[in-house]
C-alpha cells in the first residue's frame, strides 16, 4: 500500500495530537509539514520507526533564511523510505536572532540518521543553525575561525581574512 502526504500528516497527528503541526504547503511538487521545533526528532523519530512508513534515510537537510523582515530561518528534512519508496518532507521554521551572539537553536536529529552529521554542519556554517545534542558541530565549509554565516541575507563579507583581501 502507497502512503499519501495526507496519510502521513494524519498519522502524525493522531500520534502527536493537533499541537505538532504548525502548518504545512501542499502547494510545491513535494508537500512540506512544517512541525513545531520542541517536537521535531520526537516526529523524525516516529517517521523513521513506524512500519506502516519506515523512512529510514535522511537525503538532505537544507536552511533557507528569510531575512530580517521576516526575522526567521527555515531548516527542511527531505526524508525518503527506501522500501515503500516514499518521500517526505518536514519543515521547522525558527527566529533568525542576530547572526552573532544570538543564533537560532533546533535539536539534532544525528542520533537518528547518522547522515545528518555533516548536513547539520553545513546549515551551522552557512546560516548560524546550532543544533543542540549534535556530537561534534564545527564548521564544515570555512576556516574555523571565519566570520559570520555567508548565506544569511544580511551577511556582510569581511574585507581580509589572516591578510588577505577577500572583499571586492
Amino acid at each position: 500500500m502507497s502512503h499519501t502526504f495526507q496519510d502521513i500528516k494524519e498519522a502524525i497527528k493522531t500520534r502527536f495530537g493537533e499541537y505538532v503541526i504548525a502548518g504545512e504547503n501542499t502547494a510545491l511538487a513535494q508537500p512540506q509539514l512544517i512541525v513545531k521545533t520542541s517536537l521535531l526528532k520526537d516526529v523524525c523519530l516516529f517517521l523513521r520507526d513506524d512500519k506502516r512508513f519506515f523512512f529510514d534515510q535522511l537525503s538532505c537537510v537544507s536552511a533557507v533564511d528569510n531575512g530580517p523582515v521576516k526575522n526567521t530561518l527555515e531548516v527542511i528534512y527531505h526524508l525518503y523510505s527506501i522500501p515503500f519508496h516514499l518521500f517526505f518532507v518536514l519543515k521547522v521554521e525558527v527566529d533568525r536572532g542576530d547572526g552573532k551572539e544570538q543564533l537560532p537553536e533546533i535539536p539534532s536529529v544525528v542520533d537518528v540518521w547518522r547522515t545528518a552529521d555533516w548536513h547539520e554542519r553545513e546549515a551551522y556554517d552557512m546560516y548560524g543553525v546550532m543544533f543542540s545534542g549534535h556530537p561534534d558541530l564545527r564548521r564544515i565549509l570555512l576556516p574555523a575561525d571565519w566570520e559570520g554565516y555567508p548565506l544569511r541575507k544580511d551577511y556582510t563579507e569581511q574585507e581580509y581574512y589572516h591578510g588577505i583581501k577577500v572583499a571586492y
